[in-house]
């Protein structure tokens, strides 16, 4: 009988470390969760600031710096 109890509370054992590795992997879970939380956050106010470089840009074909100069000088001419 020595043996059944000695496997039991081996068992016990076992599902206690189960136990704890599962909470441990939870809290893992939830933390990174929580730092995923902060840089979505970081991410949505990034979008909504304008970047400088792109203000002014159109969706669409854009204009080449050269058909500028040359619709200018169209204009003047009386084309």
């Amino acid at each position: 009988m020595a043996n059944k109890t000695r496997s039991t509370f081996q068992k016990r054992q076992k599902e206690l470390a189960r136990q704890a590795r599962r909470k441990e992997k939870e809290a893992k879970r939830l933390e990174k969760k929580a730092e995923g939380d902060v840089d979505a956050a970081a991410d949505a106010a990034a979008d909504t600031a304008e970047d400088p470089d792109l203000v002014g840009i159109r969706l669409g074909p854009q204009r080449r710096g050269n058909e500028d100069e040359a619709d200018e000088n169209e204009a003047e001419s009386g084309r």
